[in-house]
């Protein structure tokens, strides 16, 4: 198969998933819904996390990239940030858990035209890769996420 065939398939594997989200978000998934649209939700985002003294690696507009293979696809931005302060002692818990890190936030318009801001809940990545004894390094990461993504929507 040549290389300008597959594109289409890959950014249709890329974009499916997405359309299946909705307010309840997918599996191991904390949603809050948001007063603002995707790009002010994402920028309301972006600021509180540097206010944080969180390091914000990539803001992705699949959107734009959607746009970009001739495809349609509602607002939906992913912003990836993290704190080795806190990711790395989560991380000396259960090594396997980096894949998981950095933190990424989706935010995203569903079919109604609703906002919704979603990331991976502590708890489910705590099962998934098994961590024992770092319930207070959980709990702490829970809160964190909890209010930036409430200064994001609120």
């Amino acid at each position: 198969m040549k290389v300008w065939t597959r594109i289409p398939i890959l950014a249709a594997l890329l974009i499916l998933p997405l359309a299946a989200i909705g307010a309840d978000g997918a599996d191991g998934m904390v949603t809050t819904q948001s007063n603002y649209s995707v790009a002010m939700t994402a920028d309301k985002l972006v600021s509180t996390l540097k206010s944080k003294g969180m390091t914000v690696m990539n803001r992705i507009n699949h959107t734009e990239g959607a746009s970009k293979a001739g495809l349609e696809l509602r607002p939906t931005e992913v912003v990836i940030f993290g704190n080795p302060k806190v990711g790395t002692p989560l991380m000396q818990c259960a090594q396997s858990v980096a894949i998981d890190l950095p933190q990424k936030a989706l935010i995203w318009e569903d079919s109604e035209g609703t906002v919704w801001l979603g990331y991976n809940d502590p708890e489910y990545l705590k099962q998934r890769h098994d961590i024992e004894g770092c319930d207070q390094i959980i709990k702490k990461i829970e809160g964190a996420l909890a209010g930036f993504a409430e200064a994001a929507t609120e």
